[in-house]
């Protein structure tokens, strides 16, 4: 099987996917398969909720967070999450943010200085500038890119966003990456079905990645892995 080839157009915002010659049916991806990097399948994302049940943004690649640490100003920082979704903090080294609220990452620091570093640390982490209110989206649509996410924006909405469908995509083959605490989850979509009312229109958070394949290709852990890495990468290019 040929390669999956993703590219994401800066200036064009279109973006092609390799296809074989020949059509072939995809198979379904079962839930619940890892597929290497802490990529996860599931059947259906969760919704980004909090335990009020109201929406919450959860810190992302490219992501500018603010820490200070009371009254220790040497370990006041200003850090950028990395592609991978850490920081890294003065005499802790790389920490996982990507995929924690900020009341969490927040949290995991204070349990971190203070296991072997402070007594009782008071420390506040703050959002100075976000990638994570928008979602990237790549594939057989008309014009990928980054595109704006509010709390109730659905997939259905993000397709839209991005021009639609292009001729060759397939709209069964619909996948949506996110980041959920340590773990990068992705679920297929049907975006046909939705359309139809036939499957509920999933909300779409911000951080996540939407790509869409081509009519003939089938999906396997490695299309999907390559998918990620590829919409990631270009997508901080435009950041």
């Amino acid at each position: 099987m040929l390669p999956l080839v993703v590219v994401l157009g800066a200036c064009s915002g279109a973006s092609q996917m390799a296809r074989p010659a020949a059509s072939v049916e995809s198979p379904e991806i079962a839930a619940g398969q890892s597929l290497g990097g802490g990529l996860r399948t599931v059947a259906s994302l969760p919704n980004p909720v909090d335990s009020s049940g109201a929406a919450v943004q959860r810190i992302a690649a490219n992501d500018v967070l603010a820490i200070d640490v009371f009254r220790v100003d040497e370990l006041d920082h200003q850090a950028e999450v990395d592609g991978s979704g850490n920081v890294t903090l003065p005499l802790i080294g790389s920490v996982r943010a990507a995929g924690r609220t900020i009341p969490e990452f927040q949290a995991d620091l204070k349990r971190l200085y203070g296991s072997r570093y402070l007594q009782n640390p008071e420390i506040t982490v703050s959002m100075k500038s976000s990638a994570g209110q928008r979602v990237t989206v790549d594939g057989e649509v008309r014009s990928a890119g980054l595109y704006p996410t509010g709390a109730n924006t659905t997939l259905l909405q993000v397709v839209a966003l991005a021009g639609g469908l292009n001729a060759i995509a397939d709209p069964s083959k619909v996948f949506v990456f996110r980041d959920v605490g340590a773990e990068k989850l992705v679920a297929q979509y049907d975006v046909a079905a939705i359309r139809e009312g036939r499957r509920p229109d999933p909300r779409i958070a911000g951080g996540d990645v939407v790509v869409v394949f081509a009519s003939g290709i089938r999906i396997f852990g490695q299309n999907l892995r390559e998918a990620l890495g590829l919409a990631s990468s270009a997508s901080g290019l435009l950041l």
